[in-house]
């Protein structure tokens, strides 16, 4: 097995640099990895219904897709990540128990009264510190996990507060659990590089033939592009989302309440429902027609109202606000 620490912080790599190791090299691997701060979804989810999406906007904190299934988690620099990723018929089968036991070894060698619970979690004192999914390729199995060591679990929350009533699909739906920090629980102060040299020292002893890696350029140069045609883009990270309706109504200026209702398949809006009294017919049906077959993005959007010149048709609410009451 081939163990990796890459101290690039971008999201976007690492989810990259993960899907390039799986589908396109054959040895094992131990990654582990830190980001700045991001919002994670699973594959199967509706990113815009995981997230707070005016604080992760306005805090410019990316939102983006893995390939496996799952919850969704939040990944800063206090967060560390490993990922397994296995072959074989020993290995290419989903095994949370396994792939998570060297994990909680660390956390034991620190007198950490860690377990695992639940279907996928890692647990101190009832409090999650640890979340964990599996994706299968063909005879091989990736598993990553978060390890919460010294997160700002403020910013968590608020990234992570949503409101449910928003949103009416079959995605897979987040399971709010309570979150600690491992940091607050060690008897003498640890630095998350110390931890990560602890975790990376503790898989190369335990599991025999493991030996350090870095990326060469082929490497780096193949998740460069896969991060740059993938991970980066709308139409992975929101265009993906299963097929959902979304519902919100909003007050224009005068007190005119108006209702928003979107059909949404793999990111696109099929069918536009306006109504309340807030805006005329008129301008309703001009709308409706406008948005349909439109990407469901803020810029999108921003587009197409530009493009038909909408403003013109609206009377009681602005361009930017009806955006807005969109998500």
């Amino acid at each position: 097995m081939l163990c990796v620490y890459h101290r690039e912080t971008d999201p976007y790599f690492h989810l990259a640099a993960e899907e390039y190791l799986l589908k396109e090299r054959s040895e094992d691997w131990f990654m582990l990895w830190r980001s700045t701060p991001s919002v994670i979804v699973g594959k199967h989810q509706n990113a815009y219904a995981e997230v707070n999406l005016a604080y992760v906007t306005a805090q410019q904190i990316p939102v983006v897709r893995r390939l496996s299934g799952g919850g969704t988690v939040f990944h800063d620099l206090g967060n560390l990540n490993f990922t397994f990723i296995m072959g074989g018929q020993e290995h290419g089968k989903v095994d949370f128990r396994r792939y998570t036991r060297p994990l909680l070894e660390v956390l034991h060698a620190l007198d950490l009264p860690a377990r695992f619970e639940g279907k996928n979690d890692l647990r101190i004192k009832g409090k999650k510190c640890s979340g964990n999914a599996e994706y299968l390729y063909k005879q091989r199995i990736l598993h990553h996990g978060t390890l919460l060591f010294a997160s700002q679990l403020g910013v968590l929350r608020q990234a992570l507060a949503v409101d449910l009533r928003k949103y009416e699909d079959n995605s897979i739906k987040s399971i709010r659990s309570q979150v600690t920090n491992i940091s607050e629980h060690l008897r003498q102060p640890l630095t998350i590089q110390a931890f990560v040299d602890m975790v990376l020292r503790h898989i190369l002893e335990t599991h025999p033939g493991a030996a350090p890696y870095e990326f060469d350029e082929c490497d780096l140069r193949r998740i460069r592009e896969l991060r740059d045609q993938k991970y980066v883009t709308w139409e992975w990270n929101f265009g993906t989302s299963p097929k959902y309706t979304f519902r919100n109504a909003v007050s224009t200026n005068d007190g005119k309440r108006v209702e928003i209702e979107l059909h949404v398949e793999r990111g696109i809006i099929r069918e536009v429902v306006l109504r309340g009294d807030g805006l005329e017919r008129a301008e309703c049906a001009a709308i409706e027609r406008i948005l349909v077959d439109t990407g469901h993005g803020k810029d999108h959007l921003r587009e197409k109202f530009l493009q038909a010149d909408i403003g013109a048709c609206l009377s009681d609410i602005s361009i930017a606000e009806l955006i807005e009451a969109m998500f």
